[in-house]
């Protein structure tokens, strides 16, 4: 007794007494630890684990097993068992939250669908004319449905009526198989006035109007359906696994975040809201506040807390690891279901049924189409080996070409070099011309320079004058048969000093010329990037419109995300636009606004990556935070600002 004594009054220090110690090395305390590490990963995109991982390891614990309140787990078992059902409620939060999220984006590519078919009169008509087949089925397999069972009915009435009179009185009407055709088809004609009556306002409306009247009832059921999401989705963010409060006033909040004040009732109460949510999110008949209401009663009044309140504490983890397994089991694949059915039956059609007009014209006209390219073969074939030498001729003559004359020119190839006279034309011209001066001046000294010979010297001084361009022996001579030009003629002095003249002309012709050559040369670099820009700018833009061609969505251009990127800050500012309509009292986002604004700041992240610079893309989703949570609207809008005018560079 006096031991039993001792334990008593000593309970904080027997935890760490030497009997503690195989408790500490039991297998159950191995197979939770083993677990709960495994629960503890956060390492970059594996930081949350998956349905079924998380299904596999509740499985692996015996938590899951019903047991009749004998089997009893120490201190530390207990312990363990609660921290590994809290880090897997974090894991399965974390799967609900990527679950609403995920659907509740894709909902605006089928709204903008609706939005564009209700903008238009064209569009409306011809969502009529892709719809009408599958609307002309679905109204004969109703009349088939209701007709089949009217004929059931009848008959099952009639073989009651024999079976209640007896054998004795058989029935007169024929039983042949006219007769029962004519019966059958009275029934569907029945059947058909029967449903023309009751669609009376659909036979006075035009088609149109009835395609258009369905296009809105399907939009404002995808609209009420991510009003919900969000909402759902914002009740999570604000209130579920909230541990120590936030200091509001309001009582659906101090449902969640206050109470117990205990991390083990948060858990669990943590796990009932995201039951209760997966539930009722998709009840559109109600509207935003009576699906919060409904909501919180349903936490409230939920009867596994009121159990795990009356249960022995050991039986509290398994309690809750049950109801996990089951929402990770049942509740989460058949909501995921639920929502793709509805998004079928209300979002924008098929494709077979968007596309079965192109698709039967294309069919009805392949003979057509057959008999053109077997008619006409040799020519399609001329056609294509045209276009493949009009290509490689292009890309030959004005790509490699000019390039290859290009690095010609820096390299100083002499055969590359641009001329518009051979390399040594001018210089023979010029000895001939002094020659000719030369020999003038020797046969006629008296004419030429007024003295019966000359000299050397002179001869040398009459040479350089000549490459310097003056002639005047030459001229001196000229001037002289003018003035007698018959005489001159006829000795022959006057035609030979017109031709050294010629002479001289042509060579003053190729000394510019020259200039002009040497000037070309200068340039001829230029002049080769020149002739080579034509077929750079034509390979380029068709390869980037092959690219853009090809590329589907993987090769969407940085201006195309800027442009969804500024779409969707204007998608944010009209969340708080409305918000603040009617500001709340507490100066916070409602639990709808809440979980629109994160759906929009999710696409913005990832539209942002790789579109800014690594440096740059860290700052901006440090912003991103700031917007996305709850610090007050003021807060959050200053956010929204600095986001536009910060990063306005790269989202233009």
């Amino acid at each position: 007794m006096s031991i039993v004594a001792d334990q008593a009054t000593s309970s904080d220090e027997e935890d760490f007494t030497p009997q503690a110690a195989p408790d500490l090395e039991s297998p159950r305390v191995n197979d939770l630890l083993r677990v709960i590490k495994t629960l503890s990963t956060s390492s970059g995109s594996k930081s949350r684990l998956s349905e079924s991982q998380l299904r596999g390891l509740l499985s692996q614990t015996k938590l899951l097993a019903e047991h009749d309140g004998s089997f009893t787990a120490n201190q530390y078992e207990s312990e363990l068992e609660w921290l590994l059902v809290s880090k897997a409620t974090i894991q399965t939060y974390g799967v609900i939250l990527d679950t609403l999220l995920d659907q509740i984006v894709p909902l605006s590519d089928h709204l903008w669908y609706w939005d564009e078919v209700l903008s238009s009169s064209t569009y409306s008509t011809l969502f009529m004319a892709q719809t009408t087949p599958w609307r002309l089925w679905a109204w004969t397999l109703e009349i088939y449905e209701d007709s089949k069972a009217r004929l059931q009915r009848y008959t099952s009435g009639r073989t009651s009526a024999q079976s209640t009179e007896g054998d004795k009185s058989p029935d007169p009407r024929p039983t042949g198989l006219s007769h029962r055709w004519g019966q059958f088809y009275g029934i569907v004609r029945e059947t058909i006035r029967e449903r023309s009556l009751a669609n009376v306002q659909r036979r006075i409306m035009s088609p149109v109007a009835v395609a258009r009247a369905e296009a809105r009832r399907k939009q404002a059921r995808l609209k009420k359906l991510r009003e919900m999401t969000s909402s759902g989705l914002g009740v999570l963010i604000d209130e579920a696994l909230v541990f120590g409060g936030n200091g509001s006033e309001d009582a659906k909040s101090d449902l969640i975040a206050s109470g117990a004040q205990e991390w083990r009732g948060i858990v669990e109460r943590s796990v009932a809201l995201m039951d209760m949510i997966l539930q009722d999110v998709l009840s559109l008949d109600l509207n935003i506040a009576q699906f919060e209401d409904k909501v919180f009663a349903g936490v409230d009044e939920d009867p596994e807390l009121s159990i795990q309140a009356e249960e022995a504490e050991a039986n509290r983890p398994a309690i809750v690891a049950r109801r996990l397994h089951r929402l990770l089991t049942a509740q989460v694949p058949e909501h995921r279901a639920a929502v793709r059915t509805t998004v079928k039956r209300n979002g924008r059609p098929p494709r077979l049924v968007r596309y079965w007009l192109p698709a039967t014209a294309l069919l009805l006209s392949s003979g057509t189409i057959y008999r053109i390219f077997v008619n006409r073969q040799e020519e399609i074939l001329q056609w294509v080996r045209d276009l493949g030498v009009t290509v490689r001729d292009f890309w030959f003559n004005w790509v490699i070409e000019p390039i290859r004359k290009v690095l010609g020119t820096i390299r100083h190839d002499a055969n590359s070099e641009i001329a518009i006279m051979s390399r040594d034309s001018l210089k023979a011209d010029r000895d001939s011309l002094e020659r000719m001066v030369v020999d003038f001046a020797l046969d006629k000294p008296g004419v030429a320079t007024g003295e019966s010979s000359l000299s050397k010297a002179q001869v040398a001084e009459i040479r350089a004058k000549v490459k310097e361009g003056d002639l005047t022996p030459v001229l001196r001579a000229y001037e002289n048969d003018l003035r007698n030009p018959l005489r001159g003629a006829i000795r022959g002095d006057l035609v030979r000093t017109l031709l050294i003249q010629v002479q001289k002309t042509k060579v003053d012709v190729e000394v510019a010329m020259s200039g002009i050559d040497t000037l070309l040369r200068s340039q001829e670099l230029v002049f080769g990037f020149v002739g080579l820009t034509p077929g750079i700018l034509v390979s380029l833009g068709v390869a980037q419109y092959l690219r853009g061609l090809f590329g589907g969505r993987k090769g969407m251009s940085k201006t195309r995300r800027a442009g969804r990127c500024v779409r969707v800050l204007r998608n944010i500012d009209r969340i708080f636009s409305e918000a603040t309509t009617s500001p709340p009292p507490n100066n916070v986002l409602q639990y709808k606004d809440h979980g629109l604004l994160i759906s929009e700041v999710h696409v913005l992240r990832r539209l942002a990556h790789r579109l800014l610079p690594k440096d740059i893309e860290k700052e901006f989703l440090e912003d991103l935070d700031d917007l996305a949570n709850l610090k007050g609207i003021g807060s959050q809008l200053r956010a929204l600002d600095r986001i536009r005018w910060a990063y306005s560079k790269w989202l233009k």
